[in-house]
């Protein structure tokens, strides 16, 4: 073998710590350091920070005309500039998601790398283990496959992406499945009821840890007629996320959306009838959900209002929103085997769905109605589909 030259050596040094750079770049502090009792110590080494401040969804909300917001509390600095705030009260078992503020500034936690992005808000997140939240953790059981799929889509001219969960099993199994239609909310796209929705955890769990469900295709799909897929991931390259989008809730997505299921037909082992069709959504998926339903009511047999938009803003003109009573009533009139209605109490939309309701009351229209606390926010819906899911294809 050939002697190195010292040149060689140097240059191979140089090369591996190029390459491992990112191992030097270790956590200052243990942060966010979750105690046997469930009270959580968060920690921030600034040491020239004049204030450090805590921000996250476990904290009493602040209220203002449309939304709650997370409330905020005080760090104090310890020694070496370690800022230290720790829960007072032990938390619940949730997904938690959090952030810290330096002098004014909205900062994430170097210590923690777990971050989910919300529309274009990136988020520090924790889970506080048991209850239902153990079905938001990865377990040892047997695990489904999440792939990204790309679709042609003629109605909205674009070649456009989407989100598809198999169950366990499915690759070998040869057996056909029905299928969920899971739509996101305005600002999200194909990426969110993957990541902030955790919907292949409570899948797997609902599936094999407590066979609580039917095994079924989970299709999410990008609700934002004019995008190919979410920010980034497209020909359209590193945009940056946002919530005002053309052709918001105004028909297309749902004038397009036949597409979806064909393309998920031709391309899977699908139930291919109404009885195994379900579509769910929150907020702008819910509404989506909504009409999408009623305009094809041979299509779905099962349909999930999540904390749902309701009606159009009154200067949208589109054929899917005309005649909805009598929308409803083809609807109805065939049966759905379950119409779900799920929203928060202090939901901004509470007054919507309410209103949506004493209709359906009024013409005598069968629905679940499932009221939780809290207002419009990922933990809610992460429960509602945990509570719509076993009550699927049954």
């Amino acid at each position: 073998m050939k002697r190195l030259t010292a040149l060689t050596v140097a240059l191979l040094i140089g090369v591996t710590m190029f390459a491992q750079q990112a191992l030097w770049g270790t956590a200052p502090v243990v942060s966010p350091e979750i105690h046997d009792n469930n009270t959580v110590t968060f920690r921030f080494k600034a040491p020239k920070a004049v204030r450090v401040q805590l921000t996250g969804d476990f904290l009493p909300v602040q209220k203002n005309a449309k939304f709650e917001t997370p409330g905020i509390v005080d760090l104090k600095e310890g020694q070496e500039g370690v800022w230290e705030y720790t829960t007072p009260e032990p938390l619940k078992p949730e997904l938690y998601s959090y952030s810290f503020i330096v002098d004014g500034l909205r900062m994430n936690d170097p210590a923690n790398v777990y971050l989910i992005r919300d529309v274009s808000t990136l988020t520090n997140v924790f889970i506080i283990g048991g209850d239902r939240a153990d079905f938001y953790k990865v377990n040892p059981v047997p695990h489904g496959t999440v792939s990204r799929i790309w679709y042609d889509s003629p109605a909205l001219g674009l070649e456009r992406r989407m989100t598809v969960y198999t169950p366990a099993g499915y690759e070998t199994s040869g057996k056909r499945y029905p299928v969920l239609y899971l739509l996101h909310g305005m600002g999200g796209d194909e990426e969110a009821w993957i990541s902030l929705g955790r919907t292949a955890q409570i899948l797997d769990n609902h599936l094999i840890a407590q066979g609580k469900a039917k095994p079924m295709i989970v299709v999410m799909p990008n609700g934002n007629a004019s995008q190919e897929a979410a920010p980034g991931e497209s020909s359209r390259g590193m945009v940056p996320p946002t919530m005002q989008l053309p052709k918001t809730m105004e028909g297309s997505y749902e004038q397009a959306f036949p597409e979806i299921v064909k393309f998920i037909d031709k391309n899977y082992r699908t139930i291919k009838s109404k009885s195994g069709r379900a579509i769910a959504g929150l907020s702008m998926g819910g509404f989506h959900s909504l009409h999408i339903s009623k305009q094809y009511p041979d299509m779905f047999n099962y349909i999930g209002l999540f904390s749902a938009a309701i009606m159009p803003n009154k200067e949208v003109s589109s054929l899917i929103y005309e005649n909805m009573e009598e929308k409803l009533k083809v609807q109805f009139d065939k049966n759905p085997a379950l119409y779900w209605i799920a929203i928060g109490k202090t939901d901004f939309l509470y007054k919507a769905n309410e209103e949506y309701r004493k209709l359906l009351d009024e013409k005598g229209y069968k629905y679940t109605y499932y009221e939780s606390d809290e207002g419009h926010i990922w933990k809610n819906w992460r429960i509602y589909l945990t509570e719509f899911v076993p009550m699927l294809f049954r």
